[in-house]
């Protein structure tokens, strides 16, 4: 590693740490504010994601809302993630004696929530509200998660946001060899958690989902460690209230029998998300590139960002043409 390289990963580390220590002092009504702005600064000086976002929203809701709202929502998109980013670092205010006044929690079935906190489950949400703060709740609630997250290229980076994500009792694994980890201890009673609407290239982990009309390239990671384990499926959501608390929403477990595939599996977890996400769009990640391949002969209107891929066609061929 060269010296400049050092150096830039010391001062990232410094950085980090500077936010970790100052974010944390300011009262909670301060900290949403924060996130407000920067989001809204973001919005305005990220020219290539504000374009993606703008691009995805006019794709999906351009029929039904002016290109006015479709710029509000991408700016109330930026909003939202910069709230989260800021909430990671004031979380370290939060407890198990106090999360309660930041957050209400409401669940469909609480009698299989509390029956799988000794066999096990698998739990999954989207890149929706904050997707962070869901985790960090479900720990202080003792339910122990595995979670599998992918490493910053600055090692010091990883280590201080791993630390972080586990400080309500979860362990973060990195990917290479997560499914075995994960496997055994799903096998010993224990409990995972995914982000269902990763997209990932296309690969043996990966299938083809129905998202908003269109095709996209997700893990299947968690349905094939379902197909695995024959544990439930519990999809669950974290919403933004204008107040700076949260909703978290626990659904209905999703179970599956032995003709399910791994495609199935992951399209009935989105088929939860969608129908929230349609009416309440601006929590989403729209910046995000979502449609990264367009299928051949494909009817539909992609973003401009997305292209053809062969082994995408392999993945889709493979997902059964992306029908459930």
């Amino acid at each position: 590693m060269s010296i400049w390289k050092k150096i830039r990963y010391k001062l990232e580390w410094l950085a980090l740490q500077w936010l970790y220590f100052v974010i944390p002092l300011l009262p909670r009504k301060a900290a949403h504010r924060l996130g407000k702005g920067l989001g809204s600064l973001a919005y305005l000086a990220d020219k290539r994601g504000r374009t993606t976002a703008i691009e995805n929203l006019t794709l999906v809701f351009g029929a039904e809302r002016d290109a006015r709202e479709i710029r509000l929502l991408a700016r109330d998109s930026y909003r939202s993630f910069a709230r989260t980013v800021i909430d990671q670092f004031w979380s370290s205010r939060l407890h198990r004696g106090n999360y309660l006044d930041f957050c209400e929690l409401i669940v469909d079935d609480p009698d299989l929530v509390e029956r799988v906190r000794e066999t096990g489950a698998i739990w999954v949400t989207p890149h929706y509200g904050n997707f962070e703060w869901i985790a960090l709740i479900m720990g202080f609630c003792e339910y122990r998660f595995t979670i599998v997250a992918q490493d910053f290229r600055n090692p010091s980076l990883t280590e201080t946001y791993k630390k972080n994500r586990e400080v309500s009792g979860h362990e973060v694994i990195p990917q290479r060899g997560a499914i075995m980890r994960l496997l055994k201890n799903l096998k010993r009673g224990g409990h995972a958690a995914f982000l269902t609407d990763l997209t990932i290239r296309p690969s043996k982990p990966a299938t083809v989902i129905e998202c908003f009309g269109r095709k996209t390239c997700v893990t299947a990671i968690h349905a094939e460690l379902m197909k695995r384990t024959g544990l439930p499926v519990i999809p669950g959501i974290c919403i933004p209230k204008p107040d700076g608390t949260y909703l978290l929403r626990g659904f209905r477990a999703l179970e599956f029998g032995p003709d399910d595939t791994e495609h199935s599996i992951a399209q009935a977890c989105w088929d939860v998300f969608e129908p929230v996400i349609r009416e309440n769009p601006a929590p989403w990640l729209w910046m995000y590139k979502h449609w990264r391949f367009v299928p051949e002969n494909s009817p539909l209107a992609y973003p401009s960002y997305a292209r053809p891929n062969e082994a995408f066609e392999e993945v889709l061929a493979r997902s059964g043409g992306g029908q459930v």
